[in-house]
């Protein structure tokens, strides 16, 4: 994903909306495993999609947090790092 035009040396690189490279290691992440794919022009997921709140409550587990209770309070709803959707861990992971 870019911005401006692609051929001046002005133009900038963007978050990709689709897709995201992540490197975990230790505190109880399964060695050697690749999760997920993307297609051809690495623009669209293809394979084991992960959502960035999965991610997160993935993270929060490995520290021994439930991403469930972590919760705080905001204009007066109760509001998790994890969104209000349910998420879980990534169990394809977990060692």
């Amino acid at each position: 994903m870019g911005q401006g035009n692609f051929s001046s040396p002005e133009a900038g690189r963007d978050h990709h909306p689709r897709c995201f490279t992540m490197f975990l290691a230790g505190a109880g992440v399964k060695a050697g495993t690749s999760w997920g794919a993307t297609d051809d022009f690495s623009y669209n997921v293809a394979e084991n999609p992960v959502h960035v709140h999965d991610l997160q409550a993935t993270i929060l587990h490995l520290m021994g947090i439930d991403h469930n209770r972590l919760t705080y309070r905001f204009q007066g709803l109760d509001m998790k790092l994890t969104g209000v959707e349910p998420h879980e861990p990534v169990a394809g992971i977990l060692a």
